[in-house]
């Protein structure tokens, strides 16, 4: 896969902020002190649906509009985010929305999803699953099956990096939540497109490891998912094109547990009184596990997003990890 240009990126900033502008970026004090260096956090929790995501939804159906190429219906898998941005972007331009989510999904995701006017399905015990069951339906449907990695997505979602690179040029080093690998992808092709220096390391949770177990043997090896708090990164199965265009270019890969997690969520609400969910946290949490490597070092991390139950957010503020 070709990864976007300077010109794409750029050509998409301009369909994203048609529905939002650019979210913002600051050097938080109280971060930097407890990371013990410069700590920059790109607010991906401020977009309209809490996430990243939509950057990529938003393009993905522009560049179907440009090709004449809108469907009907469209269907896709989620844990939540995507699922929001499809449902955002199906809505902009009339188009039906099928989501499909594991049973036990975010509860508040899901009444997210169907505030955007979203056919909400639940079925399967994980994503995996419930991908497989959106791609027979959307077989037998005709309708638009939506993939959660694919290079319409990565013009959309790279936006978000560009914006962070070109605002805080003097980043040393960037750590970047993996998920189904969308924004570690664009991480790498905002800094191709820029010709920025940032190194950018890569962050899987301990408790779904495919993405680093795929990396290390060379090839794409599925691997439990047993995360109950990082539902952002709960991926079964590595996107062999994600992967090939990570191995190369990610400096290593860090992983994180769940509790990490809910000490950086605990953190990051304590310093910023911003939200973070499971995986929007986990790159304050990789960077936290390597503080020792990071002294005199500009530091950016992504609060990829902030769409935690409120449940779930009061456990964890209370101190556990689930």
């Amino acid at each position: 896969m070709h990864l976007p240009t300077l010109a794409d990126i750029e050509a998409a900033a301009q369909v994203v902020y048609r529905s939002f502008p650019p979210t913002p970026q600051y050097r938080w004090g109280l971060l930097s002190e407890r990371l013990g260096t410069d700590c920059w956090l790109k607010h991906e929790n401020h977009t309209p649906v809490g996430a990243f995501k939509i950057r990529g939804g938003l393009t993905y159906f522009e560049q179907l509009r440009q090709r004449g190429e809108l469907p009907r219906e469209v269907i896709s898998a989620t844990r939540g985010n995507h699922g929001q941005s499809i449902g955002w972007a199906a809505r902009e331009h009339g188009v039906r929305c099928t989501i499909v989510v594991p049973r036990g999904n975010s509860v508040e995701k899901n009444a997210a999803m169907r505030a955007l006017g979203v056919d909400l399905i639940e079925h399967g015990d994980d994503f995996q699953e419930s991908r497989e069951h959106a791609m027979r339906l959307a077989a037998e449907r005709g309708a638009h099956m939506v993939p959660s990695f694919h290079k319409d997505l990565l013009r959309g979602v790279s936006t978000y990096w560009w914006e962070f690179l070109r605002a805080i040029p003097q980043l040393d080093v960037v750590y970047v939540p993996i998920g189904q690998g969308s924004g570690a992808c664009s991480a790498i092709a905002a800094k191709q497109a820029l010709g920025h220096r940032a190194r950018i390391v890569g962050v899987v949770s301990a408790h779904a490891t495919t993405y680093a177990d795929s990396i290390a043997a060379g090839r794409v090896v599925e691997a439990p998912v047993t995360t109950a708090l990082a539902d952002g990164m709960a991926c079964r199965v590595a996107d062999a094109e994600a992967l090939a265009i990570l191995a190369p270019a990610l400096d290593h890969i860090v992983k994180v547990t769940d509790e990490d997690v809910a000490q950086a969520m605990r953190a990051l609400f304590a310093d910023t009184h911003n939200v973070a969910e499971g995986a929007g946290a986990a790159a304050f949490a990789a960077a936290m596990q390597e503080k020792e490597t990071l002294g005199g070092l500009a530091v950016g991390l992504s609060l990829s997003g902030g769409n935690v139950d409120s449940a779930t957010f009061a456990k964890v503020l209370a101190g556990a990890s689930v």
